[in-house]
């Protein structure tokens, strides 16, 4: 099993500057960098300080002059907010920029409130057209002398400038729930990310068996590799452990109100949960996430992931965003690499 590391500066008040939210991010990172993980992941929201990450190529590109050993991901790209030329530039530089050690994430997104803004009146069944439509053509400029006729884009003929470090070009990896999106990323030879979000082991165990019957459905392509995304939270005290699982229970509140994009949104930050309003979301309790999230004692955490290993999982992305203090966070990611990362070695 592999270990990598999925990170967003996350905020969800006024408290902590978004200065020190970055050095934080920073720290951790370089954590991870230093211990084992191989790679670190970021993603792409806007207007958004939920989960702050305007341009992933940016923090990428900082972070590869500050780390030797991770590989540098974007969990993910959005695809309706690109044009196929500018993405693929922009990649290609970060690439050579990083030495090769770029890997592309894609999504069609997840959030209306984004789509609203930045996808032309594209909504979430457009937005999975638009990334079926950019990830060959991609492929194609990074070739180069391409001329594109589509449904969303068109261009003559236009070569990526400049073309991707890594031959023929970076890693990518597709976002994907629902079997036509396993399907579409083994079919164009793209890795697949998954995550159950809120949800539990059944849901690891559904993401697999699609995965699996796409690889079926296409025996002539070779197996791409599958990474699984969830929450984790390691701690030694039950004390501890029950406040870790409100910590990330609030974080899946305010997730679901900015998914459903009906409250307020200040200065980037979506009005304030009120308890009582958080206690009514049953399946975001903290019971649910005690029970559903990797949340645990080093034995609990590495019985749970060796599951996942089981079930055929190639990598194990450790998702930090959480609402938990950086003092929490990191004391977390440190029991991890010391108590739950040797047992699978």
């Amino acid at each position: 099993m592999i270990f990598s590391f999925f990170i967003h500066m996350e905020r969800v008040d006024k408290e902590n500057s978004q200065r020190n939210l970055y050095e934080e991010y920073i720290e951790l990172c370089l954590l991870a960098d230093r211990s084992g993980f191989s790679t670190i992941w970021t993603g792409e929201h806007h207007g958004m300080n939920f989960t702050i990450a305007p341009n992933p190529f940016t923090n990428l590109v900082d972070l590869s002059h500050r780390t030797s050993n991770v590989k540098l991901g974007t969990a993910t790209i959005v695809a309706p907010f690109w044009h196929p030329i500018k993405l693929a530039e922009e990649s290609a530089m970060a690439d050579i920029i990083t030495k090769g050690r770029l890997q592309i994430g894609i999504a069609r997104g997840a959030y209306s409130f984004e789509y609203d803004r930045l996808a032309d009146g594209l909504d979430a069944l457009g937005a999975g057209e638009a990334l079926r439509e950019i990830v060959p053509a991609i492929k194609s400029l990074w070739r180069g002398n391409y001329e594109h006729k589509g449904e969303r884009w068109s261009f003559p003929k236009t070569t990526s400038s400049p073309k991707p470090y890594q031959k023929p070009h970076p890693p990518i990896w597709i976002a994907a729930r629902d079997i036509s999106s396993h399907q579409f990323a083994i079919q164009n030879n793209c890795n697949v990310q998954v995550t159950p979000l809120w949800l539990g082991d059944s849901e690891v165990a559904s993401l697999m068996e699609k995965f699996k019957i796409a690889c079926k459905d296409n025996p002539n392509i070779n197996k791409p590799k599958i990474m699984l995304l969830r929450h984790t939270y390691v701690a030694e005290e039950e004390e501890c452990l029950d406040q870790g699982a409100r910590d990330i229970s609030k974080f899946y509140c305010y997730f679901g109100a900015w998914f459903n994009n009906e409250r307020p949104v200040t200065d980037g930050l979506i009005q304030e949960l009120s308890e009582e309003e958080m206690a009514k979301l049953e399946m975001f309790s903290p019971h649910n996430m005690r029970k559903n999230q990797i949340i645990g004692t080093p034995e609990e955490v590495i019985k749970r992931i060796k599951y996942c290993e089981d079930l055929g999982y190639d990598e194990y992305s450790y998702w930090v965003d959480s609402c938990m203090s950086f003092e929490k966070k990191k004391k977390s990611l440190e029991l991890f690499i010391e108590k739950v990362m040797p047992a699978f070695m």
